[in-house]
């Protein structure tokens, strides 16, 4: 099996590292010696150590290497959406096999892909996209397709998850906890893509698509990051028995119209120290599936890195070698029950809201009123004084409210109100509640 290497950084580099290093096994497993035709990079010259790879195979041509008659494989770790796109799409309509670690690209026009693969004949394989070296993707296409798939939640993200985990841990605030990750090595110089929420998204989004056999994009999923989330925050979730987690939540369930649909959201929630994804913490990723037959399945392990990348990669390159020597090709995309993706107004969830408020009678009254009027149930309320001292400022309060599931349009439309009200100095903190709290 001859093999085209889109990319030599990070996990580019672990690739080659693990193809070298267990050549005789993996010849052993496929049936055929795996052989690196070309590496593609943007510069031939940078300084890449002591890998094991002849110099001469690395080129800046890319769609040159690609398309090269003795190349069976490509694979792809270059990341982003152009020009890796052009390059896949190439490659699969030419019938070779494609394995790639883009999340980013799967989230945006997975569908290209999967079409051209259609077209060609050969193999689309990605495990790497979702959760490094954690067995999820395959067991959510392969193991499970006899089985009905209801939920999915996942801590998806390692940079955020550290960050949520050191604020909780010591109790700092968002911005010591990211500077924690950033000098450690978790967070990227411009940690936009983790803490915006941006690659959970995408990430959901192949969840989605694979779980309930339907095309959910980056585009239909809803997005929120944790840059808002506080030190005080995180305390109030530890003084209700939770901590607070960066979730990608996709869900299967039917719209006001009866309908089937499918939700697909990012966001920080406050979940209950009891749920299975409450204790990962560091950079670990997790995954709890919720399926009809099977029951609740738990994945978990580290999300990202270079060598966990390189070894969900090398998984997939097993299988897709195997399925050539066979002549045959794995199952094709499936996306037969086509469902809708239910707009995040009408997604059934539960707020926690902190208010600070007039210390005076009537105003759990008031507050309660505006709840009721949007047909709100509210499930507990705590009341203090302000800043939760013994005296606090005098004139003002704290009020936590904890509501029952509701419609997200009807909880965000009473926080609006909430907002209006005289008696209300200010709304501290809006977060989401999962978990069966």
């Amino acid at each position: 099996m001859r093999l085209a290497l889109l990319g030599c950084g990070t996990v580019g580099s672990e690739v080659v590292r693990l193809l070298h290093e267990q050549a005789t096994d993996l010849a052993a497993r496929i049936g055929a010696p795996l052989e690196i035709a070309g590496i593609a990079v943007r510069r031939l010259g940078r300084d890449r150590g002591d890998l094991p790879v002849d110099p001469a195979l690395f080129t800046t041509d890319a769609l040159g290497l690609i398309k090269r008659d003795d190349v069976d494989v490509v694979i792809e770790v270059v990341g982003g959406i152009e020009p890796a796109r052009g390059w896949l799409v190439e490659a699969l309509r030419a019938g070779k096999s494609v394995v790639t670690a883009n999340k980013a690209l799967l989230a945006e026009d997975g569908a290209a892909l999967h079409d051209a693969a259609a077209e060609g004949g050969g193999d689309l394989y990605y495990e790497a996209s979702v959760a490094g070296a954690i067995p999820l993707l395959r067991p959510l296409r392969e193991s499970l397709h006899g089985d009905r798939i209801n939920r999915v939640t996942g801590i998806v993200n390692g940079t955020t998850n550290f960050i949520l985990s050191a604020m909780d841990a010591t109790g700092a605030g968002f911005a010591e906890a990211l500077e924690e990750a950033t000098e450690l090595g978790y967070a990227e110089a411009d940690p936009t893509a983790d803490v915006e929420g941006f690659d959970a998204a995408a990430k959901a989004a192949i969840l989605a698509s694979l779980a309930f056999h339907t095309r959910v994009g980056a585009a239909d999923v809803h997005r929120e990051g944790i840059t808002e989330v506080t030190a005080a925050d995180v305390a109030s979730a530890k003084a209700m028995g939770c901590t607070i987690k960066l979730l990608c939540i996709a869900a299967r369930g039917a719209d006001a119209a009866g309908r089937e649909t499918v939700s697909v959201r990012v966001h920080p929630a406050m979940i209950p120290l009891g749920h299975p994804l409450a204790s990962v913490g560091d950079a670990f990723n997790a995954v709890f599936v919720e399926a009809e037959a099977a029951g609740p399945l738990m994945f978990y392990g580290r999300g990202a890195g270079g060598a966990p990348t390189a070894s969900a990669v090398l998984g997939d390159v097993v299988a897709v070698s195997r399925n050539r020597l066979a002549g045959v090709r794995s199952a094709s995309e499936s996306a037969y029950a086509d469902l809708p993706v239910r707009p995040m107004g009408e997604a059934l969830t539960r707020y926690h809201i902190s208010l600070d408020v007039a210390d005076r009678p009537g105003v759990l009254e008031a507050v309660a009123g505006v709840f009721a009027r949007h047909d709100v149930s509210i499930a507990t309320v705590r009341q203090g004084p302000a800043g939760g001292g013994a005296a606090g400022r005098g004139e003002d309060a704290d009020l936590v409210i904890v509501t029952h599931v509701a419609p997200d349009a009807a909880l965000a439309a009473t926080v609006r109100e909430l907002r209006g009200l005289d008696i209300v100095r200010s709304v501290a903190s809006v977060l989401r509640v999962e978990g069966g709290l």
